[in-house]
Parts: structure tokens; sequence; C-alpha cells
């Protein structure tokens, strides 16, 4: 594992840009308003040869007597679950940086959080953010020498001193073990999750992954950051990506959400398998319909998990199970799975759900089997006359994997009806055993330069 440091602030000292700079990406959602990160994210840093992961958390507010004081109205609520994040960020981790704004000084709170860092007994970094060239240092940094922490000045916002930023967290960490064997790490599957507020997204994070990872609350928009959380369960390495609830862009007027929304749309396209959850008691929404539509229009690997059926009666499942199968007609392949994130019921299916739906994206079918496909589907039914002419295909190629991508040659691809390509599709399924991975059917005509017609 690699050793970790923590960034760690009251609310607006720039902890998250800081977070971007360090792991070179626009990751964390950052803004003048304080309050905005709440859960904690992880990053890589590195340097050289050298790697660690840096740790941003929410801004938390301490009194003299470290106990929680109440946060700006971002965090109005939240403050002592952010504070429990924080506190499980350092005990992962092996040293901690502290970080202030030296625009505003030292403040209360900063006095407090230096005390209770201190307390951690871990190396600990001062880093006087907001200090937008040298010249400025000297009249930043002077009261915060009285903290005692080795202090360097610089600028998340402008890149100021950020190299000598990296080289300073370097140097707290443990010296490595050059006689540990170096093991080729399998790469982990990595789940997002993806839906509107309140689904029980992070709800569902937490039951897969075992631990209160995620701020789980009755208040809808929670979670802003798209967070990734690494876990080893089975033997087997995953990353959760917990996202910000989905909703139409019409409807959302702040500036925070519309990022929000636009990384967790982002997050489904670098997952291998993305987890649409909704609330079984709202039922399909319109929003809900448009967002599969799009996952499906893009062919991305994705199953439906309907959450909260602990509320649904006992009697009314059955009919809750036949609207979703009515409505999700055009998308057969994707499976639907009835979960309680609360109580557990379903979640055990979800894993071995997702690494089915994983290997089935990466099917290669060899050439003689492809052409076998091909003349038993055409004999079992010949594709419809058109216009007076049926059309001929000559063979049948494998283009791509991730997902399944397969090119049918024909005479002339115009003539093939969509009726006759879903047939098609549905027989290759079967045959290849592609029950719920997304395909990609193409036909082209063999002896013009016509373009592609796609499914």
């Amino acid at each position: 594992m690699l050793p970790k440091i923590a960034l760690i602030g009251r609310p607006n000292v720039g902890k998250s840009t800081l977070f971007n700079r360090l792991i070179r990406s626009n990751r964390a959602i950052t803004h003048d308003r304080p309050g905005v990160t709440r859960d904690r994210m992880e990053g890589y840093v590195k340097v050289g040869d050298r790697k660690f992961i840096i740790i941003d958390t929410g801004g938390i507010t301490l009194d003299e007597h470290a106990a929680v004081a109440e946060g700006p109205d971002e965090l109005r609520g939240f403050e002592a679950e952010i504070l429990r994040q924080t506190e499980e960020a350092i005990a992962d981790s092996v040293a901690l940086c502290l970080v202030v704004d030296g625009r505003e000084g030292l403040t209360p709170f900063d006095e407090s959080l230096a005390a209770y860092v201190r307390k951690s007994g871990k190396p600990v970094l001062l880093a006087v953010n907001k200090v937008d060239g040298e010249e400025m240092a000297d009249l930043y940094m002077a009261e915060f020498h009285t903290l005692g922490f080795p202090v360097i000045p610089l600028s998340g916002a402008h890149g100021f001193n950020v190299r000598a930023f990296s080289g300073e967290l370097f140097d707290l960490l443990p010296p490595e073990d050059e006689d540990a064997p170096q093991e080729e790490e399998e790469r982990p599957l990595k789940l997002a999750m993806l839906g509107r507020p309140n689904a029980g997204k992070s709800s569902l994070v937490n039951a897969l992954s075992g631990s209160r990872r995620m701020i789980v609350s009755d208040v809808a928009g929670t979670t802003r950051d798209s967070v990734d959380i690494a876990v080893e369960l089975g033997g087997r390495r995953y990353v959760f990506v917990d996202t910000a609830g989905v909703r139409r862009r019409a409807k959302i007027q702040d500036p925070v959400e519309r990022y929000s929304v636009n990384s967790s749309l982002k997050s489904t396209t670098k997952a291998d398998v993305t987890l649409v959850v909704l609330d079984a008691v709202e039922g399909l929404t319109q929003q809900d319909k448009r967002l599969i539509d799009l996952l499906d229009e893009r062919k991305t690997p994705f199953m439906l998990v309907i959450n909260k059926i602990d509320l649904v009666p006992r009697d009314g499942l059955t009919a809750l199970k036949r609207l979703y199968d009515d409505a999700l007609t055009f998308c057969k392949h994707v499976p639907i799975m009835y979960i309680s994130a609360r109580s557990g019921r379903g979640v055990d299916k979800l894993l071995p759900m997702a690494r089915k739906i994983n290997k089935e994206c990466y099917v290669r079918v060899g050439t003689g089997l492809l052409n076998r496909t091909l003349t038993e589907a055409v004999t079992r039914h010949q594709p419809p006359v058109v216009k007076r002419v049926r059309p001929k295909f000559f063979y049948l190629t494998q283009a791509e994997t991730n997902p399944p991508t397969f090119v049918f040659f024909v005479n002339d691809h115009e003539r093939i009806q969509e009726s006759y390509a879903r047939y098609l599709e549905k027989f290759m399924r079967k045959r290849f055993e592609i029950e719920h991975a997304p395909m990609r059917v193409r036909f082209r005509s063999s002896h013009t330069k016509n373009r592609d017609r796609k499914k």
C-alpha cells in the first residue's frame, strides 16, 4: 500500500485547489464558497519514481476545547460527519499537512486545529496558502511560525511554490523498503454509482465496502465530488466511484451542482461498469429514463439497481418488477437488480453481476465461429425483401471489444431493416454468451463506399 498524507484545514483555505494541483487533475470541486467539500477524496502524487496518496478532507471547525463548532452554511449539520471523515484520514496517513489562509492570518480555528493535529504524533507540514509570490511570503507567514511546525508559503490557485511543496511532502514520507518484493498489481474493477439525488448511492457504497466511507444524509445533494473508494473484497480489488445526484439541467441553478453533475456523467466514461441507482419508492421517472437512454446510446456497460425495496409493500414488489420490465424493453440486455442498501438485501449479488458484465465486454470470437453463426442465423431467418431485393450477407467480423463490435458485410447495407438487425443481435448474444454487456452491430456494403449504418 502506498503511504498517505492528509490535507487538513478549516473551510475555504484552499485544500481542494492544492489537491488538484498535486494530482494534476481537476477532480475536486473548487469554489469561493466555503464548505463545498464534504467527503474525503484520494489521489496519486508522483515525483520521479516515487508515489504517495494525498487525501483531501472537508473543512473542519473546532473550538479551543477541540469540540465541533458550527461551520458555514454549506456544512451546517454535517460538521460532526466531516470531522469523523477527517479522523479516519488522519488514522490512515503517515503524515499531515495543515493548510491555512495566509491572507486571513492566524485564526482561533487554525490554532485549535494545530493543537488537534499535534496530538496525532505524526509529522506535520504547515502550508500557508494564498501567498501569491515570494515578495509576500514574509508578510503573510510571520505569525504562523508560532504554531511550531515547518512552514512553507505557496499558492494553489497560481502555482507559486507548488513544486517545492511536493518535495516537502515527500520528505515527510518514511524511507522506502528497498528489499520489499515489487508485485505487479492487478487492475481493480472500477464501478461508478449514478442516479438522481437521494436515491441511495452513498448508502450503497457504504454497504458494498462494509464501512461508513461516505457521508449519508436524508438531505438531497449531500455528495458533491465524485469520490473514489478503493477496497479489497474476497481477494478482488474494486474502486467504487460515488457521484453527485443527477437532475435535469433545466432545474440546476447552482454552479457547484452543475459542476457535480458534469463530473458524475464523466465518471461513467472512466468506469468499467456503471450502477444506475433508482429509488423503488419514487418509481421510474422521466429523468431516470433519459439517463438510461443516454447510457444505452453510448454503449456504456451498466446495470439498474432498484434501491429501497424494503420500503415497498410485499404485495407491491411484483407490480414494481413488471413496471420496470415493461418500461425498459428498449435495453433488455441490461440486468435489473432489486436491493436494499440499508438492510443489505440483495447487495451481495451486485459485484458478481458487475464482474460478469465486465468479462462479457472483452469477449473475442474466432473467425470460424463468427461465420458459422452468420450462416445459421441467415438460414433460420432470412432477411426480409426490401424494394423487391433480398439483402445478401457475405461474411461477419469482430472489429473490437469493450464493447464487442461486429460488422456484417452485405451487398447493400441500406436494405437491412431495424427489426432484422435486432434479430441478429439477439442471435449473437445467445451464441457468444454475451448476455448483459452492450454490443454494437454494424452493416457495411462490401462493394461500395457507402457510409456504415449503425444500430
